[in-house]
């Protein structure tokens, strides 16, 4: 979950996985930060979320694809598993072409549940830049999956 969700936001796997173990190293550093066990998985997506955008910032540049595997659920046909996958691969194919903003922000809130205040301190920019771009790249997907409804 992690990998995807770094992978969503750098859009290459490289990156991914360094802010994942990044993530990873700075979670066993700040340990005791940790005030609510039952928080653990919001509190480690926060870190992998800054920590991937801390890669895009010092790498500035992208791969080519997202490289995300989607497994459908195991409880459906063998057809719904190929639209459901179908459906994946457009989703990704949208999400690649938006412009970094966007898919960052739109990452961040769909995938990270992150508030458009969070983000628009993780990403340094104003709450009204973050509302725009979540405007603009939902809209861009909405009109993107049309074919598939």
């Amino acid at each position: 979950m992690m990998i995807s969700y770094a992978l969503r936001i750098t859009g290459s796997r490289a990156d991914a996985d360094d802010a994942v173990q990044e993530a990873f190293l700075v979670a066993w550093q700040k340990l005791d930060t940790l005030e609510d066990p039952r928080k653990a998985k919001s509190w480690l997506m926060r870190i992998v979320s800054h920590q991937a955008i801390n890669v895009l910032r010092s790498h500035k540049h992208r791969g080519d694809q997202l490289g995300v595997d989607h497994a459908a659920a195991a409880h459906t046909d063998p057809a719904a598993q190929a639209e459901i996958s179908g459906q994946m691969q457009a989703l990704e194919g949208l999400l690649s072409q938006l412009p970094e903003l966007q898919r960052q922000a739109w990452t961040l809130r769909e995938i990270g549940g992150l508030s458009y205040q969070e983000i628009a301190e993780e990403l340094q920019v104003p709450l009204s830049t973050v509302r725009g771009a979540i405007a603009r790249s939902r809209q861009a997907l909405v009109t993107g999956m049309e074919v598939w409804k």
